[in-house]
């Protein structure tokens, strides 16, 4: 049962309902902090949800860098492991994260178990919040709000802190998921027809 296993099943299992409401995004994949981190699946509507995989063939090597970085953007976060990691996991993420376990069934399919549901996340930080609009989405957001032209042509980190200090979180969110509805060729899992319960190709956009 490996991540591509897991993945697959988890978008068709734990993530229906949120593929088939209109206002709700379901991205593979999305980078954080300029790319230096991948959260595996986030799912966007009027919050940020992040879910993170590691199946019993992965390492945790990279666990605690993986864990700032879901935690300076994400509302809510959960951890999608193999049973390999049930009794050890909750050593190595913080206590509000919420825990579940992939357990492949008697007949292949494969399974989740909650073990501990995610809890809201009090401190996302903005700057990193804004660092997932690209530079012309921020420049665009700033002008629309007057600013100064010599201040839409500072570096882009500028940017994102001119974003954090002229927009609360909730606003943030509401321009991040328009933003992110106008993106071309975004990164679309295939998702369960609903005629014949076979993987078809599914925009979310």
């Amino acid at each position: 049962m490996n991540d591509a296993e897991i993945r697959q099943s988890f978008h068709k299992k734990r993530l229906r309902r949120q593929h088939a409401q209109k206002n709700t995004l379901v991205i593979d994949e999305l980078g954080l902090n300029h790319g230096r981190r991948r959260a595996d699946i986030a799912v966007v509507n009027g919050h940020l949800v992040g879910y993170e995989i590691k199946s019993n063939d992965d390492s945790l090597r990279r666990l605690k860098e993986q864990v700032k970085s879901y935690n300076a953007v994400f509302d809510k976060i959960s951890i999608v492991v193999g049973d390999r990691y049930v009794n050890s996991i909750q050593n190595h993420i913080p206590l509000w994260w919420g825990v579940i376990v992939s357990v492949r069934g008697p007949r292949g399919a494969i399974n989740f178990n909650i073990i501990r549901r995610a809890q809201t996340n009090i401190n996302v930080d903005p700057i990193c919040l804004a660092r997932l609009l690209w530079r012309n989405e921020a420049e665009e957001i700033l002008r629309e709000r007057k600013l100064p032209a010599r201040i839409l042509r500072q570096p882009r980190e500028m940017l994102y802190g001119y974003l954090a200090d002229e927009l609360n979180i909730c606003e943030l969110r509401k321009l991040i998921r328009e933003y992110f509805k106008k993106r071309k060729n975004w990164r679309c899992p295939e998702l369960p027809s609903r005629c014949d319960g076979l993987y078809q190709p599914v925009s979310t956009l």
